[in-house]
């Protein structure tokens, strides 16, 4: 792929790990009762923040994403029998410090070195990707930061991924856009892209029009797919 002038990549679950906060806090003394429930609990987070994320941008009943992240918490803790407050707070509080997976910095810093431009491209609103960008200390590696707020629709509106060439000054085929949401990368190969799903989960491609080009359980094969010297 040495046709690729832009790497672009969905922040949430691709680059930054979204159960880490239910697992880091069930790991605090008294939090016991939260330890039992808490991968139901950070799984129901995750659909439910993509569902209501996608009910949205069907209805035109836009919102930044910090809203549906907290509404999909809230269902989700409801689910699990744990409504309570200082939970919840706390639970919110460490989603603006989510780590970035181990293999992020490296490889971010391989593509950087190669002088690709490398963006985010993401439903987070711009506060919250700030955050996860500064604890993560990825910032160095990034040309920009990229969010659906800027057109006012989720993903997979096309109007999102218009954002990328108005950005970078380039046709679909000049990207290779990753992403760990399977339904993300089949909209994105649609659009034009070329695309890598991140598949951390094993889960089967999904039945849609577009499909991924490549597929991977991490992200440590990057800069081999696009052909980069050690």
């Amino acid at each position: 792929m040495r046709d690729i002038r832009v790497c672009v990549f969905d922040a949430y679950g691709t680059l930054f790990d979204v159960a880490a906060a239910a697992r880091d806090l069930a790991t605090e003394p008294g939090r016991e009762g939260f330890a039992e429930v808490w991968p139901q609990v950070a799984a129901d987070w995750r659909l439910k923040q993509l569902q209501y994320s996608w009910l949205r941008a069907i209805t035109g009943d836009h919102c930044d994403f910090w809203q549906v992240t907290q509404d999909g918490l809230d269902w989700a803790l409801a689910r699990a029998g744990q409504q309570d407050a200082d939970l919840r707070e706390a639970l919110l509080g460490l989603y603006w410090r989510l780590p970035a997976y181990p293999e992020v910095p490296g490889m971010l810093a391989r593509l950087k070195g190669a002088g690709l431009s490398i963006a985010i491209l993401s439903n987070g609103s711009p506060d919250m990707l700030s955050g996860a960008v500064e604890s993560a200390g990825i910032g160095a590696f990034l040309d920009d930061v990229l969010s659906v707020e800027a057109v006012g629709v989720f993903k997979p509106a096309r109007a999102v991924y218009d954002l990328v060439g108005a950005r970078f000054s380039c046709i679909p085929g000049e990207v290779l856009f990753v992403s760990s949401n399977g339904w993300d990368a089949a909209a994105a190969s649609s659009y034009g892209f070329r695309t890598l799903w991140v598949n951390r989960a094993g889960e089967p491609v999904d039945n849609l029009p577009g499909r991924p080009a490549h597929d991977a359980a991490d992200l440590t094969g990057v800069p081999a797919l696009l052909e980069l010297s050690s």
